[in-house]
């Protein structure tokens, strides 16, 4: 189903410290900051009233600078946190009102986790690793080993099963953690800078792999990054955080072309439009520009709406006539150099 909702949460606080019910009931009476909720309750605002829904098959990456609130929000969608306040919803269940025992069911079944650390099991394989999520759910040993040594194929690991986690390097030890959290064929993965720790030429193989296993398994996904440049990569779209505060949602080219306020602006500043930007945010209405069915029309070059800026750049480089924008096979708008020439020009990081 298009568009289906599978995560929903509404209006999420979380305050650690002890009067954290008090500095919730100042903060909506009273307006107070995150500093002035320190200095009179001793208390800090992790997250502050967040509310944001996930569609079915969607990896949603939540980001933001150290301390912004990112990695404590996801936390709550699975209870390793209890909010202060607000509802959580997965896949239609009440995530707030289960009970101890319902919660570790629920976590179980429905959602598989992935940290920065690989927190794999030493004493036991490979494939003993992956297989851990079965094996609590009580699945019989040898179904357990069969669907886990299926996972490791799938992460390209089907040879190093037998293999203890100390012979594996960092990328293959995430790949095996990536595998053990899909074991058990959860609805929603939940991402926590999984490639933050490893080097950057690891780091883009393992996007790229991410990116594939996507496509295959259609799993929807919260992905925490703190780099933007993984976010546009991988998230279908973004939400950028500040000092708990959700600043603003959208796909990669909605924040980069409409940035909500000066620190968004400055935290896309330095992303390249080229593969971010597409010709149905460029393009301007063909009346004024040209005729639809004039000898300029018939010769200009028609792109899909979705085509990107560097593609658009390289057309109107081999090409002196106006480019023409398509959807669903009809003209439905037009780019000329000088618009390809403002959108990189408004693009550029001017010191």
């Amino acid at each position: 189903m298009k568009n289906e909702t599978v995560v929903e949460i509404s209006n999420v606080w979380k305050i650690f410290g002890s009067r954290a019910k008090e500095a919730l009931e100042a903060v909506r009476e009273r307006g107070l900051t995150k500093s002035e909720v320190l200095a009179e309750f001793n208390a800090v605002v992790g997250v502050a009233d967040v509310s944001l829904s996930v569609n079915r098959g969607e990896i949603f990456c939540i980001m933001g600078l150290s301390g912004s609130g990112k990695s404590t929000l996801v936390r709550h969608f699975n209870r390793l946190l209890e909010p202060t306040a607000g509802k959580i919803e997965i896949e239609g269940t009440d995530v707030m009102a289960l009970g101890p025992r319902e919660l570790q069911k629920f976590r179980n079944q429905k959602i598989g986790m992935v940290f920065q650390n690989f927190a794999l099991m030493p004493h036991r394989s490979v494939l003993d690793n992956v297989a851990m999520p079965l094996e609590i759910r009580q699945v019989p040993k040898n179904e357990r080993m069969r669907q886990a040594a299926a996972i490791l194929d799938i992460v390209e690991l089907g040879a190093w099963g037998a293999k203890f986690a100390h012979e594996l390097s960092g990328g293959m030890q995430q790949r095996v953690g990536l595998a053990r959290a899909l074991a058990a064929n959860p609805d929603v993965l939940l991402m926590d800078e999984p490639f933050s720790a490893l080097d950057p030429l690891i780091r883009r193989q393992l996007q790229d792999e991410f990116i594939r296993l996507s496509k295959i398994l259609k799993k929807t996904t919260i992905f925490i990054t703190h780099d933007l440049d993984e976010a546009v990569r991988i998230g279908d779209r973004i939400a950028i955080m500040r000092d708990g505060k959700m600043v603003q949602m959208g796909t990669a080219e909605e924040i980069v072309m409409e940035p909500a306020d000066d620190y968004v602006a400055d935290f896309v500043a330095g992303i390249s439009r080229l593969k971010v930007v597409h010709a149905h945010a460029v393009m301007q209405p063909i009346a004024g520009h040209i005729q639809s069915h004039g000898p300029i029309a018939a010769a200009a070059p028609r792109v899909d709406a979705r085509e990107n800026l560097s593609t658009l750049i390289t057309l109107a480089i081999e090409n002196d006539n106006p480019i023409i924008v398509q959807r669903d096979g009809s003209d439905a708008g037009v780019i000329t150099r000088a618009d390809l020439l403002r959108t990189v020009i408004e693009g550029t990081e001017v010191s």
